[in-house]
């Protein structure tokens, strides 16, 4: 029964009720000789099923976060907190405006990271649109709410995506000295933005949080069943390797661009 359950969920809701929808149409526009149309329908919807389960999730992450390890020794003189993501207008226990589910695993590992070593963070973060409030003003609160002091956070507000995080970034760091920063952002995300800071001049070392899949990948029924987690994950692994692949045919620097670093696993 609890795996009945689980069936008519999964293809009830988003991404399954459209799945069911698209390999339906796609048999029976075969079942009317329409084998072209049927043919793509069914490839689409059968593409969008594979997206969505969990080993094909865990296949296309796995890739960006193998060779990033945790640091054995945390040496530097600033934390680079990279935004993730923001809503401007919900509310708050402190404010209006609340960090993504993705920043807030970023925010929080900079967060126990400035407590072991008591270094500054630039968190850096701007708004997508002109009224929008920039990401690192709302992060900034979340940070002063969790208990880093104040004149710790260093606020970087002009960015809206990676590039612009370095580069901006790269700035402060030049401005102020630092010269040895600790970058955190998501683990899958990692390659990417060390590719970009090291573009801008910047060297960092890296300290990737929210590490989405481990060692363990278990082939059970439920594993079949497609999960809208698993298509975001796929989505998101697939954007970060479309941006390598850009910076690949655009920089040629990927291929020395990230260096595995010797450390221990992640807590």
């Amino acid at each position: 029964m609890f795996l009945i359950k689980k069936i008519i969920s999964a293809f009830l809701l988003p991404p399954g009720c459209f799945i069911a929808l698209l390999v339906g149409v796609g048999f029976w526009q075969l079942f009317r000789h329409r084998r072209l149309w049927g043919l793509f329908t069914l490839v689409v919807g059968l593409l969008l099923w594979g997206l969505s389960l969990a080993p094909v999730a865990s296949y296309l992450i796995k890739g960006l976060e193998r060779d990033l390890t945790i640091p054995a020794r945390l040496q530097g003189d600033v934390i680079i907190l990279l935004g993730g993501g923001a809503s401007d207008d919900t509310r708050d226990l402190t404010g209006t405006g609340a960090p993504s589910d993705e920043m807030m695993a970023r925010l929080v590992t900079a967060v126990r990271l400035q407590r072991r070593t008591g270094l500054p963070i630039i968190v850096s973060g701007g708004a997508p649109g002109v009224t929008d409030t920039p990401e690192a003003v709302i992060a900034k609160r979340f940070l002063l709410d969790l208990g880093v002091p104040q004149g710790k956070v260093i606020m970087e507000e002009r960015s809206r995506d990676t590039g612009e995080n370095a580069r901006y970034s790269a700035e402060i760091c030049s401005r102020k000295g630092y010269k040895h920063p600790l970058l955190v952002t998501s683990a899958y995300h990692m390659k990417r933005s060390l590719l970009l800071f090291r573009r801008s001049g910047l060297t960092v070392t890296p300290l990737p949080a929210a590490f989405r899949y481990g060692g363990r990948h278990e082939i059970t029924p439920y594993t079949l069943l497609p999960s809208v987690n698993n298509l975001s994950d796929s989505a998101a692994a697939l954007h970060e390797r479309l941006g390598l692949l850009f910076y690949r045919l655009t920089l040629q620097e990927l291929s020395t661009a990230v260096r595995p670093l010797q450390g221990v696993a992640h807590d």
